[in-house]
């Protein structure tokens, strides 16, 4: 959470240091808004005005989304579940260990799928706060992952894609896989791109969206 706090001194530099003070912060990671403008008053004494500023911490998306992603795996009451953020190029990545990974998971990891999709839309909401204050950041792509799943079932999706492809080959017409999300079927679709005499296609509605591998005429 954003923390901020307000401060009056003689001069506005006063009063700055004391707010910095309090939050603990390096005066590049705040934000200051001047309140009032000292004033010294008739003869310097009568009607004395202090200074007094707003200094806020500056909202970072990646600090508060990691914040929210600790809040929501404590929520779930897993035991011994942690993760580990890393960011590049736009992408943050939440990488989740620990002993009941598998039931954050779930069942082709549709549990995973379903954390990530909240995550990503809170991360949306805080951009748009951002961006409706005057304080616009780059939006930022989120992807959860729990040791390395994602890339294992990256791997089994790439065999059965060139497997069905095979398959298609050999027996002509077309082969349904089950229904896949928008990720997943990507995967598929590039799989079986490399595979010669053969194409591949989405069919149906989300969240039931399939693959369909069938052999080229000709």
């Amino acid at each position: 959470m954003t923390r901020s706090v307000e401060k009056s001194g003689k001069t506005v530099e006063e009063a700055v240091q004391d707010a910095l003070k309090d939050l603990g912060l390096p005066s590049d990671e705040v934000e200051i808004e001047i309140l009032e403008e000292p004033s010294r008053g008739i003869l310097g004494l009568v009607g004395q005005r202090l200074a007094r500023v707003r200094v806020t911490e500056k909202v970072n998306l990646v600090d508060e989304v990691c914040e929210f992603f600790g809040k929501l795996i404590d929520y779930m009451e897993l035991e011994d579940i942690t993760f580990e953020p890393s960011f590049n190029d736009g992408t943050l990545e939440l990488e989740i260990f620990g002993d009941e990974v598998g039931a954050l998971i779930g069942r082709r990891g549709a549990t995973l799928d379903a954390v990530q999709y909240i995550v990503n839309l809170v991360a949306g909401n805080y951009w748009r706060q951002l961006e409706a204050g005057g304080k616009p950041e780059e939006r930022i792509r989120i992807i959860v992952d729990a040791e390395g799943y994602r890339g294992r079932r990256a791997a089994s999706l790439e065999r059965l894609a060139r497997s069905v492809a095979e398959r298609a080959m050999r027996d002509g017409g077309e082969i349904r896989l089950e229904p896949m999300n928008p990720m997943e079927r990507r995967i598929v679709h590039l799989a079986v791109q490399e595979c010669r005499g053969v194409e591949s296609f989405s069919e149906g509605e989300e969240p039931f969206r399939y693959v369909v591998v069938v052999c080229k005429e000709g």
